[in-house]
């Protein structure tokens, strides 16, 4: 578990372990704000009036930026935090990190084009489910060197690109998502989308992509600097919106099993989540990869390191950031992504 969402772990330390770890490189803003609090025992103790598993920094912050924190220094954020602090508090205890960033789908798609389909793809914590429309979206896969040309799978999709980069559009032609990605290794970039023929999610809390507040609450969760996130965003809650899918309401463990039941019987099952399980305790996490085990399905993790189960000790490589996910089917990992999609390198 990451120790910035471990509830056992000091909240100036979980925010030392964010900023020094997930926010450095990607939000000077958060980096800066979560250093801050770090040393800060004024706002720590203002913290710790939360619940152990609402005091992450990626929520609280959210919590306040949806409040409208000033963006930018430390002092400004923490002279505002304590006045507005009744209204943060209550978001953040009625509220979850419910990120739902489309462009994950990026790192997923080459790991669900190689099974074997018709595909169900079931999504556990899918928030609004954004990444279930993984065949909806444009890809454009950027080799991260000359090399990668030649090692990286021979298939260019519809509209592809030559050189260094490949193109990948749905059945029906480009889509107003398009998600960017470096690939290195030796990715088997898809020729074509996955058939996938059925799709649903689980998630605590549902969010609706035709709410208005649910979706300024998803635009809460992107970092302060990540413009393109936003926009893209925008554009794949209005792809969700011509596409219903299902989420049901209530705990992984205890609906994936009937989930996984109404799939259409000539389909592969997929199950598959990105930054979940750090959010579960040790005893659920193992639970929720037994039944991975047991069901009929084909599982696919995008997670920190030494989150899922078995996973991190069948590494033979080491990822080149420390804040890298592993992506990983079943205990095997094949690839190490950008937590946000940006970035693809395969290592199987």
């Amino acid at each position: 578990m990451r120790e910035s969402t471990d509830p056992l772990v000091a909240t100036s330390a979980r925010y030392r372990a964010f900023a020094e770890v997930e926010a450095r490189g990607l939000s000077a803003c958060y980096e800066r704000w979560a250093v801050g609090i770090a040393d800060d025992p004024q706002l720590v103790s203002l913290i710790d009036e939360l619940p152990a598993a609402k005091r992450q920094p990626n929520l609280m912050f959210s919590a306040a930026r949806f409040h409208g924190a000033p963006v930018g220094e430390y002092a400004p954020f923490a002279a505002w935090l304590p006045k507005h602090w009744a209204d943060v508090a209550a978001t953040c205890l009625t509220h979850a990190t419910q990120t739902n960033e489309p462009g994950r789908c990026a790192v997923l798609l080459p790991a669900l084009a190689a099974l074997a389909g018709p595909l169900a793809l079931i999504e556990v914590r899918a928030s609004a489910g954004l990444c279930l429309h993984p065949d909806r979206y444009s890809y454009r896969y950027r080799f991260a060197d000359s090399d990668s040309d030649s090692d990286s799978g021979s298939g260019s999709g519809s509209g592809s690109g030559g050189g260094d980069e490949r193109m990948l559009h749905p059945v029906d032609g480009p889509s107003p998502v398009l998600l960017d990605c470096v690939v290195s290794g030796p990715v088997p970039l898809p020729e074509r989308m996955p058939d996938i023929v059925w799709r649903a999610g689980i998630d605590l809390n549902p969010l609706d992509v035709h709410s208005d507040a649910d979706v300024a609450w998803l635009e809460a969760l992107i970092w302060p600097e990540h413009d393109d996130r936003r926009s893209r965003l925008r554009a794949a809650v209005a792809v969700a919106r011509q596409h219903p899918v299902e989420i049901v309401r209530g705990d992984l463990n205890d609906e994936i099993e009937a989930l996984v039941a109404r799939a259409p019987a000539e389909a592969t099952v997929v199950v598959f989540h990105t930054a979940v399980l750090a959010y579960l305790n040790e005893t659920d996490r193992n639970r929720f990869a037994g039944q991975m085990t047991r069901l009929p399905v084909r599982w696919l993790s995008n997670e920190g390191y030494s989150v899922v189960p078995g996973v991190a000790e069948r590494l033979t490589a080491t990822p080149a950031e420390s804040s890298a996910f592993i992506l990983a089917q079943g205990s095997e990992p094949i690839a190490f992504t950008q937590p946000h999609g940006r970035s693809l390198h395969w290592i199987r």
